[in-house]
């Protein structure tokens, strides 16, 4: 049975600027609240666990201060699989569409997530990502700049990822998160294995002011760590992932 299909993704975002004032001004106010992140964060872990069976490799690989998380990205469950073994509060930047009113963008901007106005030069996430840097917070950030549809890490990355590790000097961490892309069949009754793989954190030498070169050069170096770590993770399975983990720890 094919996998249940995607809602094609928008990649433009019409909506004045303006408009995600007030969410960037929450996440630059401080941390996320605590009311919001942990209870959210307590909901997500248990289903992740046990709707998903989900699990994780190299956790303790995550240091504290400043940080990028860098996941593959495959479903929108993402945001917690990738921060659900960590005990940091990860702020994800997140496509703009996400924040349309009501209670979702209320528990989102509460909890820390802020806006990535979709097809433009969004200077003002990039603002939030370096406040919330220099405050030795941990960032979220997807290389892709999309879902995969078919669970596959894409070939390029966007440069974003290079510019913010760059300026900012904080280490990045490569995260492989594999079966993910499956989460939708959720509609379906079926709900796939997910395992989560944390890299070795990586840092670059600081440049306030890199070249569009080489901001994509270090995002594609960024992406092709995510792509080893899932390629591993296809070949020996869930399982023979967990296994040789613990043969390391041993």
């Amino acid at each position: 049975m094919p996998d249940v299909e995607i809602k094609p993704q928008r990649y433009k975002d019409e909506r004045p600027a303006e408009y995600f004032d007030q969410y960037h001004a929450r996440v630059r106010a401080g941390e996320p609240e605590a009311k919001v992140y942990e209870p959210v964060r307590i909901a997500t872990v248990m289903h992740a666990l046990i709707t998903f069976r989900a699990r994780a490799i190299g956790a303790e690989r995550v240091p504290g201060g400043p940080l990028i998380l860098a996941p593959n990205h495959a479903s929108f469950m993402d945001h917690f699989f990738a921060a659900a073994f960590i005990r940091r509060r990860v702020q994800f930047m997140a496509k703009s569409q996400l924040f349309a009113g009501g209670p979702a963008t209320w528990i989102f901007t509460h909890g820390g997530v802020f806006p990535v106005r979709r097809g433009h030069q969004d200077e003002e996430a990039f603002i939030s990502a370096f406040e919330i840097l220099a405050r030795g917070g941990a960032i979220g950030m997807y290389c892709e700049g999309g879902r995969s549809r078919n669970g596959q890490v894409a070939d390029k990355a966007r440069p974003g990822i290079g510019r913010l590790a760059l300026e900012s000097g904080a280490p990045v961490v490569p995260v492989a998160i594999l079966g993910s892309h499956q989460v939708r069949n959720w509609k379906r009754l079926r709900f796939p294995r997910v395992t989560v793989s944390y890299g070795e954190p990586v840092r670059f030498e600081p440049d306030p002011d890199p070249s569009r070169e080489r901001q994509q050069q270090v995002a594609d170096y960024i992406l092709g760590l995510i792509s080893e770590r899932h390629d591993e993770l296809v070949g020996l399975g869930h399982r023979g992932a967990m296994r040789a983990a613990r043969r390391r720890r041993a």
